[in-house]
């Protein structure tokens, strides 16, 4: 369904579906070059929707639930003046027998403000950026024009990757840095203008193409290598938090060379259980466990479709030679089991409470020392 109103002096577009919804973890994601739920998709489709909106001077919003459908909030003011762009020539300082980079590096405060005056919406942003990601755009604007006009190319693909780590790391807006860049190129293109314009020089057309090729191939370089860093460093970091969150769903605590426990705090659903099945039988692999204390003390629903799936987790953990012993069954619990029809068959034995199983661990433990 499309709606659309006035909001001032806003035009707000709504766009609304009703199919499965989004990812609460993947919402903030969307526009990131690359990104992509389509097996065929490239991600570029969104992004550069994000970014004709932004420089527009307007924005999307996405909001989603699971199962419920996902409405994309497009808000774009009225009256915008849009500013004409063009090459044109400058004051700028030349000397017969200027290199590039001379010319560059004389004219560096004149290309500041005419970078300055082509991103329009990054300017305001500079110095909340240095302080957030400690990321100066405009010094590392002038490396990256060095990297071009020189044709340092493995470095310009080292910044690059640097950059896409710094943005990631630190969440900033790629809105700005995909303005900040056309920014640069046109900047770029302007003072490369000016520069074969007083060195009274008229490119032929096969070579000025190739100048063309050349410096947007570099530049798009940058850009390429840039979101891949940026994606795979958030690809990374959502699997480090996953893994983070697994682990503290399936704490395995170990209290001896052969003994842990497995303290299972909160509900216990679906999901969860899967998780808890994969992490256990690993760890008793790699750890080489001979006792699992798993203790339900802290739990607050076991569903009957999960209480066989636990069942078969002891099931699993007698196979590789490891003893169950569970504690902590609160009466509601143990009706929970009962009414799944589902039984531990003798391979689980049964404390109260952790702490009396670990009392009666370490006691026999004591004897049997003592013996010795």
């Amino acid at each position: 369904m499309i709606t659309h109103s006035l909001d001032g002096n806003d035009v707000v577009v709504t766009i609304r579906d009703t199919g499965k919804g989004i990812e609460e973890d993947k919402i903030e994601r969307l526009g990131t070059p690359f990104y992509t739920t389509k097996a065929q998709g490239t991600g570029m489709g969104l992004t550069q929707a994000f970014s004709v909106m932004y420089q527009h001077g307007g924005e999307i919003k996405v909001e989603s639930k699971l199962n419920q459908g996902t409405t994309f909030i497009i808000r774009l003011p009225q009256h915008k003046q849009i500013k004409k762009r063009g090459l044109r020539k400058m004051d700028l300082r030349f000397h017969d027998g200027d290199s590039l980079k001379d010319f560059f590096l004389k004219n560096k405060e004149e290309f500041e403000e005419k970078l300055l005056a082509e991103a329009i919406n990054v300017r305001d942003k500079i110095d909340e950026i240095h302080t957030i990601g400690n990321i100066n755009l405009v010094d590392n604007a002038h490396k990256l024009i060095l990297f071009v006009i020189e044709e340092r190319v493995q470095e310009l693909i080292a910044f690059a990757k640097q950059e896409g780590v710094s943005w990631s790391k630190y969440s900033l807006t790629l809105a700005f840095k995909l303005e900040w860049i056309q920014a640069i190129r046109r900047t770029l293109w302007t003072f490369l203008f000016n520069y074969d314009t007083l060195m009274d020089k008229e490119l032929e057309r096969g070579a000025f193409y190739s100048l063309e090729i050349q410096i947007n191939d570099l530049i798009d370089q940058f850009l390429t290598h840039f979101f891949i860093s940026y994606s795979k460093y958030k690809d990374e970091l959502l699997e480090r938090q996953r893994e983070i969150a697994e682990n503290l769903s399936v704490p395995i605590i170990p209290i001896h060379s052969q003994i842990c426990v497995l303290p299972l705090i909160g509900r216990i659903d679906e999901q969860r259980i899967s998780t808890i099945l994969e992490k256990v039988l690993h760890e008793i692999e790699v750890r080489r466990i001979q006792t699992l204390i798993i203790d339900l003390s802290g739990a607050l629903t076991i569903e009957n479709a999960i209480a066989g799936h636990l069942i078969k987790i002891t099931e699993g953990i007698s196979m590789m030679g490891c003893q169950t012993v569970m504690t902590g069954l609160r009466a509601e619990l143990v009706k929970g089991l009962i009414a799944s029809g589902e039984t531990f068959k003798g391979q689980v034995k049964f404390k109260g409470t952790l702490q009396m199983a670990l009392a009666d661990m370490f006691f026999k433990s004591d004897i049997n020392s003592s013996e010795h």
